[in-house]
């Protein structure tokens, strides 16, 4: 039996897809690869960066979320993807803003709950490859690990409900050690002050290092649109411009799961050597 190519990525908040992975996910799409997006939240605890899109505290966390929602809408036309699919959770926040005590917080989400509505997603949609956070959820956000764990598990247990329609696929997002050891001492981003040990990779690690220089516009494109989280007091505007460079240029990622034999180490692509692909489909 064959089967098309197609993705599924799987992320906790508007703007995850487009910093970890959209060079890729705009790179499959340009090649007739159906690509579809679950982000869990709303991103409801995200800081405004953007004065001119008003405040968080005066907007509300309602007003927050239905914002960036647009914005994600917009940065998945922009990279060429399908419409998201949002499951309805909340941002849970982080550090001193974590909200454990909101009952409709991610964090706080049940498991197997929130494993069930992923693999409805899968068996609507069928995909032969998925895609989600690492398990240090990049740099350690609660939602991200939440979203790991839940991806990760229906993924596992997707073989019990298709056989071999089933996924077979599972990537996570990584970073190599010594990308984040050069970000380290920026603060106030993401990365740092992380140590690498921990949230970075070796280059063996890396089963698919994806050069996506010929997306790089569509991925620019695509952060561009999340304006309420990249505007002039955000973590960008910290960033030394070969880092940003860097990034919209290179993207890697690490096998999660399989359900075959790799061919070869590193993969030339994510559907690099499945088996039951029909002919002629990309890598």
């Amino acid at each position: 039996m064959t089967r098309s190519a197609s993705l599924l990525a799987v992320f906790a908040h508007p703007d995850d897809e487009a910093f970890s992975s959209g060079g890729t996910l705009a790179h499959y799409a340009a090649l007739g690869v159906p690509v579809r997006l679950v982000c869990a939240t709303r991103g409801e605890a995200g800081k405004v960066t953007n004065p001119a899109l008003g405040d968080a505290q005066t907007l509300g966390m309602h007003g927050v979320g239905k914002m960036r929602e647009l914005e994600l809408r917009d940065a998945c036309a922009a990279l060429g993807i399908e419409a998201p699919i949002m499951l309805n959770y909340r941002d849970s926040g982080r550090g001193d803003r974590l909200r454990i005590d909101d009952p409709q917080a991610l964090v706080n989400a049940d498991l197997n709950r929130l494993e069930s509505e992923l693999r409805a997603v899968i068996r609507e949609s069928r995909p032969s490859v998925m895609l989600t956070f690492d398990p240090h959820g990049g740099y350690g956000h609660p939602d991200h690990l939440v979203i790991h764990r839940a991806a990760l598990g229906a993924f596992l247990q997707s073989g019990a409900d298709l056989n071999e329609d089933a996924p077979q696929r599972l990537f996570f997002t990584a970073v190599p050690l010594e990308v984040i050891r050069a970000q380290a001492n920026v603060t106030g981003t993401p990365m740092g002050g992380l140590d690498a040990t921990v949230y970075g990779v070796s280059r063996s690690t890396v089963a698919v290092s994806m050069n996506v220089r010929a997306q790089a516009e569509r991925k620019r494109a695509a952060i561009k649109a999340h304006a309420s989280q990249t505007g002039a007091t955000s973590f960008l505007s910290r960033y030394p411009e070969g880092a940003l460079e860097a990034m919209l240029i290179r993207e890697n990622f690490s096998i999660g799961g399989t359900r075959g034999p790799i061919p070869s180490f590193p993969l030339r692509g994510f559907f690099d050597g499945l088996p039951d692909l029909a002919p002629g489909s990309p890598l």
